[in-house]
């Protein structure tokens, strides 16, 4: 096979007609020796998929190609070159893999592959060139034209290093064509994730081009794509790779969503979706493998336009069928959230399919109790003809001004646990009295009529109780005016004796304060961003303008759609600047200058057990030291000096900047002691 291919890749387009006739004579002689003797043609290939699911998809798409072959060339149908089976990949792991093939995309393939088969015949004229049999052709056809279809993964274990950079450390997933892998970027000292393929299949030029066009996208709502690199053999592409993410259907796995969480997910990934389309871009394989949330509920995309690449999916053929298949992506995300079911008939991600049915069904349809307006913006995104004759949603953009016209879903209240109320007791009766709340215990005798309290007992017992709260509220009027009085006197002596001493009694005062000493400035030996509920640092490239004593530079943040806060829809409650002093000062004083606008903030050191390694602890890890202040120019004085090496300036609330996106934007920092 490798022997013939390189033949193929290296005769030229151009050559003569009888190089061509030699050509496709190799290129038929190979076909059969890999192809199985008639008397085996029941027999199971060693290259077609198990899965049971794409049998019949398989013989349908292979059967009208092979009879037309053995009937042009009059050779058996069993002799002619077999179509090369699409891959099936192993279970996936993680969340942070390629989808599967769905049955519809492995039909699609197999049917694109049917039809672009061309059977061995008889030499052609040099003018009939030979036309290329990659869907989605590239700037040179005729480069793509002569590579196999179908090449082997290039063979990697754990321990091997790809680029001299990246160690892989362990196979997440592993197809006929390509291999996914956990790998360390030994250079940054990063975990990333890292797709392998052979540089001589047809689809290694798509995989590159899709890496390339999706790391220029630069979003950070998606998986950054940070190197495609063709080496020797070889075709590598270097991703993001994100540890404590889960994926759509991991959190699906016990039930579906509430409300509030479906409208955040299904808000932010149109959000995204539509920016890249606006751009000029499409995902074409938007599953819930694809979808990952943080820890901060922050959700991120994952393989744009690379997945479909690496897959082998053609593009759709206008701007119009990209938009309408991501944005029945976008509603089968919806749909599963709310119901717990995968939209169609097969079972897909750990999910159960409709029934026959059920089909063009709304969510609220297939389970009770689902919220109204998100079942009908799901069935809009999906269905070609929604229920009730509903307008169907064609456009990520679309969908985006959908959403924003739903009423706000609040997120539900915590409940509370339930206490059980403590019983009453009657602290003014007497140990003796009765109890009138507490009901009579037949097996007790009741009283004697003689014993029982008469109207005039009772009515001399309040009397009495009357007279004894008179009688307290009198003499503690009378205390109060003596002490009032007695005040007063003295206050009126204390005034004559310092009359003739005014200087003495205004500096008496002063030396009852504490000694002030002048602040002494402390050198920042270093400053980074400190991050913990987000995806890692901010603004690394701009966190030394914090210290660098220049008013005019300053260390931006990352972007927001919504201000920070303890509650939704805030990502998270805040995102801080770590100080390093360099070794432990008494600090007394903070000065904070923010630039573009007021921001909030307040000052904070670690504690005991954060102090060894402040960058890795979480925000419960520092103590408060001087309370949250807002402004441009902010002074935080602490109420008693600390001792400290780290000092954290946690900001709580962020400038909203001209693109309606909030970032904070420290231009310098001073400590004193």
């Amino acid at each position: 096979m490798a022997d013939g291919t390189k033949a193929v890749v290296d005769t030229s387009a151009a050559d003569a007609a009888a190089d061509e006739a030699a050509l496709a004579a190799a290129i038929d002689e190979l076909g059969g020796g890999k192809t199985a003797p008639a008397s085996s043609a029941d027999a199971p290939s060693a290259d077609a998929p198990t899965d049971s699911s794409t049998d019949s998809s398989t013989d349908s798409a292979k059967t009208p190609s092979t009879a037309s072959s053995a009937a042009d060339d009059g050779k058996d149908p069993d002799g002619a070159d077999a179509e090369p089976a699409p891959e099936s990949s192993v279970s996936e792991e993680t969340s942070e893999i390629t989808a599967p093939l769905s049955v519809q995309e492995i039909a699609a393939e197999l049917a694109a592959g049917s039809a672009r088969k061309k059977p061995a015949a008889a030499p052609q004229p040099a003018a009939d060139k030979r036309r290329p049999t990659d869907p989605q052709p590239t700037v040179d056809p005729r480069d793509t034209a002569t590579l196999p279809r179908t090449l082997p993964a290039p063979m990697r274990h754990s321990g091997d290093k790809i680029g001299n950079r990246y160690l892989l450390e362990e196979c997440i997933s592993q197809t006929e064509t390509f291999s996914s892998w956990r790998a360390v970027d030994e250079k940054l000292r990063r975990a990333v994730g890292v797709h392998l393929m052979a540089s001589g299949h047809q689809r290694a030029r798509k995989v590159l081009a899709a890496a390339k066009s999706a790391a220029l996208l630069g979003d950070p709502r998606f998986v950054q794509v940070l190197d495609a690199v063709q080496e020797n053999e070889l075709v590598y592409v270097v991703r993001e790779w994100l540890p404590h993410a889960s994926d759509l259907a991991r959190l699906l796995a016990n039930g579906p969503m509430e409300p509030h969480e479906a409208y955040q997910m299904v808000r932010q990934v149109a959000d995204a979706v539509a920016a890249a389309h606006r751009r000029g871009k499409a995902h074409l394989r938007l599953t819930p493998r694809c979808v990952l949330r943080t820890d901060s509920g922050q959700y991120r995309i994952n393989g744009i336009a690379v997945d479909a690449a690496l897959r082998g999916l053609p593009p759709e053929d206008s701007t119009e069928d990209a938009q309408r298949t991501d944005t029945r992506a976008i509603g089968a995300l919806l749909f599963a959230a709310l119901t717990h079911r995968w939209p169609y008939p097969e079972d897909r991600y750990d999910l159960r399919g409709l029934p026959k049915g059920l089909q063009n069904a709304a969510p609220d349809q297939v389970r009770a109790g689902v919220h109204k307006g998100l079942s009908e913006l799901a069935a809009r995104a999906l269905f070609d003809h929604p229920p009730h004759h509903a307008e169907p949603i064609t456009t990520p953009e679309e969908l985006v001004r959908a959403i924003a016209q739903l009423p706000r879903i609040r997120q539900p209240e915590p409940e509370l646990p339930a206490f059980p109320t403590p019983p009453r007791h009657n602290t003014h009766a007497l140990p003796t009295a009765p109890n009138p709340t507490r009901v009579a215990d037949p097996a007790v005798a009741p009283l004697p009529p003689s014993s029982r309290p008469t109207a005039a007992r009772r009515t001399r017992r309040r009397l009495r109780r009357v007279v004894k709260a008179t009688a307290w509220t009198v003499a503690l009027g009378a205390i109060g005016v003596a002490s009032w009085q007695f005040v007063g006197s003295l206050r009126n002596n204390g005034q004559a004796v310092a009359t003739p001493q005014t200087s003495v009694s205004s500096t008496a005062p002063s030396s009852a304060r504490p000694t002030t000493h002048t602040p002494v400035p402390i050198q920042i030996k270093g400053a980074e961003s400190y991050n913990p509920l987000g995806d890692g640092p901010e603004g690394t490239d701009s966190v030394k303008n914090a210290v660098d004593g220049d008013p005019n530079t300053a260390w931006t943040t990352g972007w927001y759609v919504d201000q920070l806060g303890p509650k939704p829809p805030a990502l998270k409650s805040g995102t801080g600047l770590m100080i390093d002093l360099g070794s432990p000062q008494p600090v007394s004083s903070v000065n904070v200058l923010f630039k573009d606008g007021e921001q909030a903030a307040e000052v904070r050191v670690p504690n005991a057990t954060a102090a060894a390694n402040p960058t890795a602890s979480r925000p419960e890890s520092f103590t408060v030291v001087a309370a949250k202040k807002s402004g441009v120019n902010v002074d935080y004085t602490l109420d008693t000096p600390v001792t400290t090496r780290y000092l954290l300036i946690w900001l709580t609330s962020l400038n909203k900047d001209s693109d309606g996106r909030y970032r904070g934007h420290v231009a310098e920092v001073k400590v004193s002691g």
